[in-house]
């Protein structure tokens, strides 16, 4: 990367150093954007959003967090947290999630969550409306170094879910969560499916009623 450039480019990987990519993310150019390390590349994120990122998004939040309601499964959703590893990695996914014994482990007046201080999160989502094959390919290699537990990607425009289950450094795509049992991944497809045909407010009602 070269250090004297003033204006990057956004929605890829670039070659830097731990260093560049600190001074690039404290210009107040990219106040608003996403970020990434591993692994000595980059990536600023600064496309829109829009309505059917932003719909997914909070749909699956309140998928997540009334299926945990209703069986007693403690977590602590986050979103749009940065996860640091100093030096070597850094991750800012839409969603992510400490699940069970590690529900209130990151102290509430924390900023940057450090992972040399505390552990990865269980389950960590990303929402991909134009970002697909990088939320596929890099982001899943960063969240496999990350070693959380669980990846998942929402693949806004084909309505799926993509779903890996992460040990030993790799990952494996999954039809059951792992870190939230009983919870079938075709079932938020179902949710995401019905988001296309109605309101939220029906969807909720129904999803009460589905894990009763």
């Amino acid at each position: 990367m070269n250090k004297t450039q003033t204006q990057l480019p956004t929605d890829t990987w670039i070659t830097a150093t731990w260093q560049e990519y600190i001074q690039t993310i404290e210009d107040p150019s990219y106040e608003k954007a996403k970020s990434y390390y591993n692994q000595g590349k980059l990536r600023i994120e600064m496309s829109p959003l829009g309505f059917k990122h932003g719909r997914d998004h909070a749909v699956i939040i309140t998928a997540i967090n009334v299926f945990a309601g209703i069986k007693s499964i403690n977590l602590t959703c986050i979103d749009n947290c940065t996860y640091r590893k100093t030096g070597l990695r850094e991750a800012q996914p839409d969603i992510s999630y400490y699940i069970g014994e590690n529900a209130d482990v990151i102290p509430q007046e924390t900023s940057i969550i450090e992972l040399d201080i505390y552990p990865p999160p269980n389950l960590v989502i990303e929402v991909a409306n134009t970002s697909l094959a990088d939320d596929k390919g890099e982001k899943r290699l960063l969240y496999e170094a990350m070693n959380v537990a669980e990846y998942w990607i929402i693949d806004v425009q084909n309505v799926e879910v993509i779903a890996f289950a992460i040990a030993n450094g790799g990952s494996q795509r999954i039809n059951q969560s792992q870190v939230l049992p009983g919870l079938a991944i075709s079932f938020l497809e179902e949710v995401l499916q019905r988001t296309r045909q109605e309101n939220q407010i029906p969807i909720y009602t129904w999803l009460l009623s589905q894990f009763q």
